[in-house]
């Protein structure tokens, strides 16, 4: 006998914290919201509510506590359902792996704590896409399911509503496409019912059915529910359910199979990869500098005993909320972005001072010696690996006789370069750094009887040049035309490395596009190049380019002791409905495009695609029979594409804010454009070798966006020596993301990822808490450890919530 056949109603209100109003609004309608959902409860036993988001309970909890009591009856009842697992339902490209982390870790204990329920069903219903790591990180948060909507049907052909979602490491979820919306505006929902019923297909005989009015919140409504009680006596119609997501997978017969997907779940809306580079910015720079505090504040606590930050779990809270999808993307009103400048800058104040307090009581403890004269200063490493980084510090004026040593006495090259301070009153000295592996060196800059020559970085008007690399610039635009992998004796460059603006009619979103390639008909033109900083250290080219109303700055940065070329972005945009990108045409062929996601890595097709990619892109193919490559690193950039042997980075698009077609823009009316004025990135160009893996491109760009610490101090005693090292990890492919202090006691957390889609054999040690951890990592795994405050108890593996909800 044929099963009969099965629609799951799911009431829900897709709750928008922040979109079209600001998140005051957004704070009442969760409210208004909530509380008709209970009223519905009231009048119909039957009657089921879905609801996720943690962040939107703890506003409740905070401000109705009556209204809140009532809910946690109906989760306790089983007639509220509870999804999600996250603090919000995030953007699911731009944050960091460690941010998804962060969102099941907050996410999760709140709802455990609040509720006695852990979430099983992952859901972010309307994020614009959804990166191919999440699997991994779904499991490891306790959700085995996940429900979606974006990309649509039209836009990723998948081969069935329900099918296994699988990661590169291999974790797997259960996952459901929803179908059609998940929102319904109607108070009759039998056209709506009929049209999901048309996608049940033998042997699938049950699926979700979603309603409720949402974005706005609002939920079912009595005429929603009266409407499923009267189709549920149409013969012609399955039978309809009220349930939840999790009653709807608890039913699913295991025995059944489903498709496998290996593949991140893209396109929706590729211009939001790009749109507000502030936004953009704001978040890399609250998660590396939070993630870095963390690093530095446990090993403060182990070594001087300077108790941890207690405000780390403020600081998150404000980065993950405004990760939700339409904050991070881009979309939201303007006035929103103050909102989110200032929660996102409260989190980097927080880490700022987290940080500070740790490196100003590490080097308290360090012995320097009293040297009439000398200045020290302490640098200091947040990487488990050891560091080669230029670093520069501000101090008073040179007398031209001193020389630079390292902990070991040995000389320096240093470079005395163009201060912040305009007066005269300060110098600025530029050296790289050698760090060992989450740690610090002493440096001292000292009187000496005869300063060391060091060798001049090569430079001319027009040329910059070290031992491995030679870069020349075109005299007329100013680009780039010329990259020289010396050590190869390859040209990287096939045409001039330039930035081109392209036409962007589309809306905020870019609804229905994928590739931006419509050359507008003006471009930038040079203003002025030249030659600003020459010596041991560094010789750096300032190229300054105008394009109607707005200017580019590029200051390109070559050093005689560090591979890759660095360069300090800064635009001043005035442009609307435009794009700016920077693109390299490649002298390479049969090229592979590998773009770093959320703890992982994919390849994607060469073919003009937007793409989002988060610190790092690569792209490796063939010259002059050998296998070269190029990768390009940035400090908060999001938005790529490799069309044949070109690379691009995409620096900004200023559409309207919140403008969302069909409606189009009216000539007589004034709009507000997305950013303009001026902002500041940075990015790397890395010519290797081989491939990506062996250029350790993931390392190289995790400096770049956490970079070394440096404090000039003074003479005091202290039992620290000028070196030390605290913690380490044996394998290349394996980077240590996170070191923190457990969130339910003094235990630390320690996290590692292998990068490069391989095994490996990893030994973790961590001198200053006295442990080693020795481990296998399976490709592309996210690893989490529990180390006991108590050393007499063994380190254990655990998942991404610190041992909650580990069965």
């Amino acid at each position: 006998m044929t099963p009969k056949q099965q629609l799951y109603m799911i009431g829900n209100a897709h709750i928008d914290p922040v979109w079209l109003w600001l998140w005051q609004d957004g704070f009442h309608e969760a409210k208004a919201t909530f509380r008709s959902a209970l009223d519905r409860m009231k009048e119909d036993p039957d009657f089921v509510f879905t609801a996720s988001q943690a962040a939107v309970y703890e506003w409740v909890e905070q401000n109705d506590p009556a209204l809140f009591a009532e809910i946690q009856q109906r989760v306790r009842e089983g007639r509220w359902a509870v999804v999600g697992g996250w603090w919000v339902e995030p953007d699911c490209n731009i944050p960091s792996g460690e941010s998804f982390a962060r969102q099941g870790l907050y996410g999760q204990r709140y709802f455990y704590q609040k509720f006695g329920v852990t979430c099983k069903v992952g859901y972010c219903v309307d994020s614009f896409g959804h990166n191919a790591m999440l699997p991994q990180i779904l499991q490891k948060s306790g959700m085995p399911h996940y429900v979606f909507m974006r990309p649509s049907p039209h836009e990723k052909g998948l081969p069935a509503r329900l099918f296994w979602w699988e990661a590169p490491d291999g974790s797997r979820v259960l996952t459901f496409r929803i179908i059609n919306t998940y929102g319904t505006w109607g108070d009759d929902l039998r056209q709506h019912i009929r049209a999901t019923a048309g996608e049940l297909k033998d042997p699938q005989n049950a699926l979700m059915c979603f309603y409720g009015v949402g974005d706005h919140g609002g939920g079912p409504t009595r005429e929603n529910i009266a409407s499923i009680h009267a189709a549920q006596s149409d013969a012609s119609l399955p039978e309809l359910i009220f349930a939840s997501p999790e009653q709807f997978f608890a039913a699913l017969n295991p025995a059944d199979s489903f498709p496998v997907i290996h593949d991140d779940l893209q396109h929706h809306a590729s211009g939001c990869y790009a749109a507000h580079s502030g936004m953009k910015r704001w978040n890399r720079t609250a998660e590396n500098h939070l993630l870095a505090a963390e690093k530095l504040s446990a090993l403060a606590k182990q070594v001087t005993g300077l108790p941890y930050s207690l405000e780390f779990t403020r600081a998150w809270k404000n980065v993950l909320f405004n990760q939700f999808h339409d904050v991070m993307a881009g979309t939201c009103l303007e006035e929103a972005y103050d909102d989110a400048r200032n929660q996102l800058g409260e989190a980097i104040a927080i880490a700022d001072r987290a940080s500070n307090q740790a490196v100003q009581s590490l080097t308290w403890q360090i012995n320097v010696a009293d040297v009439p004269g000398s200045i020290p200063i302490a640098v200091f490493n947040p990487h488990a690996w050891s560091v080669k980084a230029n670093v520069e510090v501000e101090m008073q004026p040179a007398r031209g006789d001193e020389v630079l040593l390292d902990s070991a006495d040995s000389p320096v090259a240093y470079q005395i370069v163009r201060s912040r301070v305009t007066t005269g009153w300060r110098n600025r000295l530029s050296f790289v750094a050698e760090l060992p592996a989450l740690g610090y060196q002493l440096y001292r800059f000292a009187p000496g009887a005869q300063a060391t020559a060091f060798p001049q970085v090569q430079a001319s008007p027009t040329h910059l040049e070290n031992s491995r690399y030679r870069l020349e610039f075109n005299p007329q635009t100013g680009a780039l035309r010329s990259l020289k992998d010396k050590a190869n004796d390859v040209e990287l460059l096939a045409a001039d490395a330039a930035a081109v603006v392209l036409d962007d009619p589309s809306d905020t979103w870019s609804h229905d596009v994928v590739n931006f390639n419509h050359a507008a008909r003006t471009g930038f033109t040079l203003k002025k190049m030249e030659l600003i900083e020459q010596g041991a250290v560094k010789a750096v080219m300032r190229v300054t380019s105008e394009c109607g109303s707005s200017t580019l700055m590029q200051e390109f940065s070559l050093y005689n002791d560090l591979d890759g070329i660095e360069v300090a972005v800064t635009v001043d945009w005035h442009e609307h409905q435009k794009m700016l990108k920077l693109r390299f045409p490649l002298a390479l062929y049969n090229l592979q495009a590998t773009y770093e996601i959320p703890y992982g890595s994919i390849q994607r097709p060469v073919n003009g695609d937007e793409q989002p990619a988060q610190s790092w892109v690569d792209v490796t193919g063939g010259a002059n029979d050998q296998r070269m490559g190029l990768s390009l690193l940035n400090d908060g950039k999001y938005s790529f594409d490799v069309d044949g042997n070109s690379l691009a980075l995409t620096v900004l698009r200023s559409p309207i804010y919140a403008h969302h077609l069909p409606a189009q823009p009216q000539a007589d009316t004034l709009y507000s454009y997305i950013d303009q004025g001026v902002q500041h990135f940075h990015y790397t160009l890395l010519p290797h070798a081989g491939g990506w893996e062996q250029a350790n491109t993931p390392r190289r760009a995790a400096e770049l966006n956490q970079r070394a610490v440096a404090l000039v101090t003074t003479c005091h005693p202290g039992p620290l020596t000028h070196q030390a090292s605290y913690a380490s990890v044996s394998a290349e492919n394996v980077i240590l993301s996170a070191i923190k202090r457990a969130e339910d006691n003094d235990d630390l957390i320690v996290r590692a990822y292998e990068t490069c889609g391989t095994t490996a054999e990893a030994v973790i040690d961590l001198p200053a808490w006295g442990r080693s951890i020795q481990t296998h990592f399976n490709p592309s795994e996210v690893k989490t450890f529990r180390v006991p405050r108590d050393a007499a108890l063994p380190v254990r593996e655990t998942n991404l919530l610190e041992g909650l909800a580990e069965e």
